[in-house]
C-alpha cells in the first residue's frame, strides 16, 4: 500500500490537473462562441452562393471556364482538415479514420491520389503511414482568416486548371451542436452536377438566368470566389467543431478529476486511519508490557 505522503502528492497533482482542465474548458468556450458567431453569419451567404453557382453550372457550357471542365476521373485531390492540437476528444480521430478509409478505397479503384492537409494532426497522421503530401498548411487552429482560404483556394484552382488532378474532395468536421460534429465530404470541383446525375425534377426547377455583362465574365469573377468561400466555410466549421469538442472533452476531464479526487481522498483517509490505529495498538501494547 502506498504511503500517506505518496497519496497526498498524487492528490495534489490531480487537483492541479483539474484546475488546468477547467481553465482550458473556459478558454475553449470563449473561442467557440467567437468562431461560432462568424460561422453562423457566414453559412447563409455560403449556402446561397453554392445554390446559385450550381444552377448556373448545370445550364452553362463547360468550355466557358476551366473550373467548369469535366474530365475523366483519373486523379483525385483529397483535402483533409483537422486541428493543430489535441485534447479535443475524438474530433481528429473520427475525421482521420474516415479520410484514411476513403483514400484506401480510391487506391483499390485504381484512382491516382494527391493529398493535401490542413492541420498538424492530419499531416503527422498521413506522414506516419507513408503518404506523400502535395501540400500542407499548419498553424490555422484558433486563428482562421479569409486570407488562409484564399491561399488554399488559389492553390487548388491553379492545379485543377493545369490538370494536375481532375476532382477535389474536401473532408472536414461540420459543426452541428456543442456535443455533435459531423464528418463531411464535400465535392468542391468540378462545379455543378455532372451530366446524368441530376434528376428530371431538378432539371425542370433550374432557373433561366439573364447574364450581364456576359456569362464568361461572370464565371471568371464568381468561380474563383466561390472556391474561396467554400474553403473558408469548411475552415470555420472545422474550427467551431474543434473548440466545441475541446470544451466537451475538458468538461469530461474535469468531472473525472473530481471523481478521482474523491477516491484518492477516501484512500488517504483510510491510510491515515490505519496509521493511527497501528500507533494506538503499539501504545497499548507497550503499556501492557510495562504492567507485566
Amino acid at each position: 500500500m502506498p504511503t500517506l505522503r505518496d497519496i497526498r502528492k498524487r492528490l495534489k497533482a490531480i487537483q492541479s490537473t483539474k484546475k488546468i482542465t477547467a481553465a482550458m474548458k473556459m478558454v475553449a468556450a470563449a473561442k467557440m462562441r467567437k468562431v461560432q458567431d462568424r460561422m453562423m453569419n457566414f453559412r447563409p451567404y455560403s449556402s446561397r452562393m453554392q445554390t446559385v453557382l450550381s444552377d448556373l453550372a448545370r445550364v452553362a457550357e463547360r468550355e466557358l471556364h476551366p473550373l467548369l471542365a469535366l474530365r475523366m476521373r483519373k486523379t483525385v485531390e483529397v483535402v483533409v482538415i483537422t486541428s493543430d492540437k489535441g485534447l479535443c476528444g475524438a474530433f481528429n480521430a473520427n475525421i482521420l479514420r474516415t479520410a484514411y478509409k476513403y483514400l484506401e478505397g480510391l487506391k483499390h479503384e485504381g484512382v491516382q491520389i494527391t493529398l493535401s492537409t490542413v492541420g498538424r494532426k492530419a499531416r503527422d497522421f498521413f506522414r506516419r503511414r507513408g503518404y506523400t503530401m502535395r501540400n500542407s498548411w499548419v498553424g490555422l487552429s484558433g486563428k482562421v482568416s479569409y486570407t488562409n482560404a484564399q491561399e488554399i483556394a488559389a492553390n487548388l484552382v491553379e492545379n485543377y486548371t493545369n490538370e494536375t488532378f481532375d476532382e477535389v474532395i474536401v473532408i472536414y468536421n461540420e459543426f452541428k451542436s456543442l456535443i455533435a460534429q459531423k464528418v463531411t465530404m464535400m465535392k468542391l470541383l468540378p462545379l455543378g452536377v455532372i451530366e446524368g446525375e441530376e434528376t428530371p425534377k431538378e432539371a425542370a426547377m433550374t432557373a433561366d438566368y439573364l447574364y450581364e455583362p456576359s456569362r464568361a465574365i461572370i464565371f471568371e469573377r464568381l468561380l474563383p470566389k466561390y472556391i474561396e468561400i467554400q474553403i473558408y466555410r469548411a475552415l470555420l466549421e472545422s474550427s467551431a467543431a474543434e473548440e466545441a469538442a475541446r470544451m466537451a472533452a475538458m468538461e469530461n476531464a474535469t468531472k473525472n478529476c473530481s471523481e478521482l479526487i474523491n477516491k484518492v481522498t477516501l484512500l488517504a483517509n483510510k491510510v491515515r486511519q490505519a496509521g493511527i490505529t497501528k500507533d494506538l495498538m503499539d501504545i497499548v501494547g507497550g503499556v501492557e508490557a510495562l504492567k507485566q
